[in-house]
C-alpha cells in the first residue's frame, strides 16, 4: 500500500514546543506548533521523524491532530534521543520531518465494530484513531479500546480514556500497584468482555511485538479476518524515505509500506524468530 503523502520534506522544519505534560515517570507528550510553515497534514497512525539538535532524530508516530487537540507526540525516555526530546521546556524549537508511513484506515472500518487494542506506549499512536472513532457514534457499530501496561504507574492518558465514550474500555496491567482493583495479566484476556462480532470487526493493534502476535492470532481465531486486522510494527526507522534499509521486514520497508500493515501481510514475516 502506498504512503499517505509523498510530499515530506527532505530537511527538518522548526517546531515549537507550546505545551508539554509527563504521562508516565519516564513519558512526556508534547504539543508542537510551527515556527513558520506547517508540514502537510498527518493522518492518524503515520509518524514524524522528530529532530532534538544537537542529538539527532527518531521516529515518533503523532499521538494528537490539529484538529482534535493539536500537533502532539509522546515519547519515553529510553536512548539519548528521546531523553533529550523529554527534557525539553514549552519554548524550545524542535525539527521535524514528515509525514511518514499508512495510517490506520479507520474510514475503511465504517458500518463494523471496532476493536482498539493497546500495550504500554502503543496507546499513543491509536489515540487519535479512538477520537475520531468515538467522535462518530453512528460510524461504528460499537467501539472497544483495551488498554495493557507493566503498572498502573505506566498508563498514559489516564484522564482521557475515562471520557471515551466507547461500548467497553478494559485495563489490565502485568504487576498491580497499591488500590489497584482492575484486571491483572495479558491484554488479551480483556478480548472475552469487549463486545464485538467477529465476521463484522475490525481491530487496530499498536503496542510490544509479542503483544501484537498474541492479540492478532486470538483475534483470527475468534473469526475476525487477518486482513481486518491492523497492526503498527516498529523497526530501526534512519532515513524515512525507503533508501537506507534499516527499517526492513521482509520485502516490506516500513517507513513506506507500514508502519500499519495488514496482519496478513505481516504473519509470515513476524513468526521467523528474531526478524
Amino acid at each position: 500500500m502506498a504512503p499517505a503523502s509523498g510530499h515530506a520534506p527532505a530537511v527538518p522544519v522548526p517546531y515549537r514546543v507550546v505545551a508539554r505534560w509527563r504521562e508516565t515517570p519516564d513519558t512526556v507528550t508534547l504539543r508542537l506548533d510551527p515556527v513558520a510553515e506547517a508540514l502537510p497534514d498527518f493522518v492518524p497512525g503515520q509518524f514524524a521523524m522528530v529532530h532534538c539538535f544537537g542529538r539527532g532524530e527518531i521516529p515518533v508516530s503523532v499521538s494528537s491532530l490539529p484538529a482534535t487537540g493539536g500537533l502532539a507526540h509522546t515519547v519515553r525516555g529510553v536512548g539519548a534521543v528521546s531523553r533529550g526530546l523529554c527534557a525539553t521546556q514549552v519554548g524550545d524549537v524542535l525539527g521535524l520531518r514528515g509525514p511518514y508511513g499508512t495510517g490506520w484506515e479507520l474510514q475503511r472500518a465504517v458500518g463494523h465494530d471496532v476493536i482498539v487494542v493497546a500495550g504500554g506506549i502503543g496507546l499513543a499512536p491509536l489515540r487519535p484513531l479512538i477520537r475520531d472513532a468515538v467522535a462518530e457514534p453512528g460510524g461504528h457499530r460499537r467501539v472497544n479500546v483495551l488498554i495493557g501496561a507493566r503498572t498502573p504507574s505506566d498508563l498514559i492518558s489516564k484522564r482521557e480514556m475515562r471520557r471515551w465514550p466507547t461500548t467497553y474500555t478494559g485495563v489490565a496491567v502485568d504487576r498491580p500497584g497499591p488500590g489497584w482493583r482492575g484486571e491483572v495479566g495479558l491484554v488479551t484476556r480483556l478480548l472475552d468482555r469487549a463486545v464485538f462480532e467477529p465476521p463484522r470487526s475490525w481491530a487496530f493493534i499498536c503496542g510490544p511485538e509479542p503483544m501484537i502476535r498474541a492479540t492478532a492470532r486470538d483475534l483470527v481465531r475468534r473469526g475476525v479476518a487477518a486482513n481486518r486486522v491492523r497492526i503498527s510494527l516498529e523497526r530501526n526507522m534512519r532515513c524515512a524515505t525507503a533508501t537506507c534499509g534499516h527499517c526492513q521486514l521482509g520485502p516490506m520497508l516500513l517507513c513506506r509500506d507500514g508502519p500499519v500493515v495488514n496482519w496478513d501481510r505481516a504473519r509470515p514475516w513476524l513468526s521467523i524468530r528474531e526478524l
